[in-house]
């Protein structure tokens, strides 16, 4: 059952981020950055990928997915377009990884120690879900005050 939900949570919100990234009416805006606002969009979407890709796809799929966290914060001028398809292939990963995904495992330890101390995969899953959310509303806060 909380597979379900977080699927729906996932996919929810990944859409909502590539929405908020459809809306910058410029497209450099999306990549700037301004006074405190150290993480610019474009920064904050591939973040969210690489986790997302790490944690679900690779630890949980076995995708192979090879990380570059360093990327996420550096990288600039990305293509609008080239953001969405990279949200677009993560919402598919995490379904493919979550249908196939045995529920019996949420109560196990997670493959790897990320937080402070070990959790089970079910609190883990539902810790990425809330670390997107948090992300998406900077992401959305972010385009309200670049463009107002």
């Amino acid at each position: 059952m909380i597979i379900n939900t977080l699927k729906a949570l996932f996919h929810r919100d990944l859409n909502k981020l590539i929405s908020e990234v459809k809306q910058y009416k410029s497209e450099s805006d999306i990549w700037k950055i301004n006074g405190q606002i150290n993480n610019s969009a474009g920064n904050l979407c591939l973040h969210l990928v690489g986790n997302l890709n790490t944690y679900i796809g690779r630890e949980l799929g076995k995708t192979g997915y090879v990380r570059n966290r360093e990327l996420e914060f550096s990288s600039k001028d990305i293509s609008r377009q080239e953001l969405i398809q990279m949200v677009e292939n993560t919402i598919e990963m995490i379904n493919q990884t979550l249908d196939h995904f045995d529920e019996n495992l949420l109560e196990a330890e997670y493959p790897i120690l990320v937080l402070d101390n070990k959790t089970s995969t079910e609190f883990f899953l539902v810790h990425l879900a809330t670390h997107l959310a948090y992300h998406l509303g900077q992401v959305n806060y972010h385009r309200r005050l670049i463009e107002k």
